[in-house]
């Protein structure tokens, strides 16, 4: 087993991370800019170094920079997070040139499924569900054009390269289909440095629901489950459960083993995640698959008691899956909410700023906050606005929905604006409590009541 592991991010998860490594006995290093000097992942890691300035470029994705500190601190690997480098196949290459190990898939596995295009033909030959779409590569608006016609409107323009939802646009008429194109192909050109792009048919009132995949270097792949992620805005999680409320059995199992077959089909090694949309008339999509531990993993391992960052700790390691298949089974029910220092009723606008009085939920059973906050923390301007995750789980639905409910009323947090409101809002609008929503709920649902 590794010695000692450099976390390549910062906030929650460099914390999660953290937690994880120090029950395995692994020694650990965190990486910071400028304002993160006192960030509480610098405090809780065995060692901490400095990799740049405030600004991204210069620290969290400054390559050179975060080899250089895992070289010169001895770390033996990197585990990426979420975010930043974690889905990049260069990075990933990097540290295998410098004989440290990326806690995470091969480059080329990245490059494979990070394309969504070629992850798309991939799944196509594998024999998982896609959405009606282009056949590869859209070369230009010609092209797109004819491609829209055939496919029939509404279409979804979207960036090969793509994440976070940067580089999708939904076009819902002829006329409209140039701005859209050229907008989506700048905009991803500006994030990713790729302008490629493909077409999908829309697939209306869908759910947006993934399956969490471990895969290790022996061919051994299991699935843990599904996740419900339909709770967005503009293309950005807010809440999630698992499992989902609208699958049936049959469906959860032809999904999940679609999931296994997809991991299987790219040769996947490591925690990943397989996203499907899911139809009112029972049929589900491949959309793409997520190269990476996602925000909302402990969702899934509150329900199965299965350690998503410590397996994948242990595949990269060189070990075998510590589960099989028959070992995983599904209890109760469980749901995420991310707390934001935002302001829903000014669109949502970050709010940095000093917390001079916090109040985390704590105590009762099945509760987890997921936080990098404590009271005298200035949470800086220059990253996203994600403070804290709030867990909780049930025996059923109705009770984990319960569960957060008193958990947001005991979060108090003073010095800055969040969301915790606006959580409030979804958790007991009646829609939601009756587990009928999908991907368009929040703006159509709770933005305009």
């Amino acid at each position: 087993m590794f010695d000692k592991i450099l976390i390549a991010n910062r906030g929650e998860i460099a914390v999660r991370i953290i937690r994880a490594c120090r029950e395995m006995g692994i020694r650990t290093v965190a990486v910071f800019s400028e304002p993160d000097r006192e960030a509480l992942h610098t405090q809780l890691a065995d060692e901490a170094v400095c990799i740049g300035s405030a600004r991204v470029a210069e620290s969290y994705l400054n390559m050179t920079n975060i080899i250089t500190a895992a070289v010169q601190t001895k770390a033996q690997a990197i585990h990426p997070g979420f975010g930043f480098l974690s889905e990049n196949s260069t990075f990933a290459a990097m540290c295998e040139e410098c004989n440290i190990k990326f806690i995470g898939p091969s480059p080329s596995v990245i490059d494979a499924l990070g394309n969504k295009s070629n992850a798309r033909e991939m799944m196509i030959r594998a024999g998982v569900p896609v959405i009606p779409g282009s056949d590869g590569i859209v070369e230009d608006l010609e092209q797109a054009s004819d491609i829209a016609d055939r496919l029939g409107y509404p279409v979804m323009v979207k960036a090969s390269a793509g994440g976070g939802g940067k580089g999708i646009r939904i076009v819902r008429k002829r006329e409209d289909l140039a701005q859209a194109f050229d907008a989506a192909q700048s905009e991803t050109k500006a994030a990713f440095g790729d302008d490629k792009m493909y077409m999908e048919k829309v697939i209306e009132q869908a759910r947006h629901i993934e399956v969490q995949v471990l895969g290790d270097r022996y061919g051994n792949v299991i699935h843990l489950g599904e996740r419900d992620c339909s709770l967005q805005r503009k293309n950005q999680k807010v809440l999630e459960e698992a499992p989902s409320p609208v699958l049936s059995e049959d469906v959860r199992s032809k999904m999940c083993d679609s999931a296994v077959l997809a991991a299987k089909a790219a040769g996947y090694e490591s925690a990943g995640t397989i996203e499907f949309l899911y139809d009112r008339q029972g049929n589900y999509y491949f959309m793409e698959m997520n190269t990476r531990v996602q925000v909302e993993h402990p969702i899934t391992e509150m329900i199965t008691g299965v350690d998503i960052v410590k397996e994948q700790i242990r595949i990269a390691d060189g070990q075998k899956l510590s589960y099989e298949q028959k070992d995983i089974h599904r209890k109760g029910h469980a749901i995420e909410c991310r707390i934001n220092a935002e302001n829903p009723d000014r669109g949502f606008a970050p709010c940095p700023g000093l917390i001079d009085y916090l109040m985390l939920p704590a105590g009762g059973l099945g509760l987890r906050v997921d936080t990098a906050v404590y009271e005298g923390y200035e949470i800086p301007p220059f990253y996203d606005s994600m403070i804290a995750k709030v867990i909780t789980c049930g025996g059923s639905r109705e009770e984990a929905i319960a569960k957060m409910n008193r958990a947001l009323y005991e979060f108090i947090i003073n010095g800055v604006e969040t969301n915790i409101e606006f959580q409030s809002r979804i958790l007991n609008h009646p829609e939601y409590r009756q587990g009928e929503f999908d991907t368009t709920f929040i703006e159509q649902k709770i933005l305009t009541s």
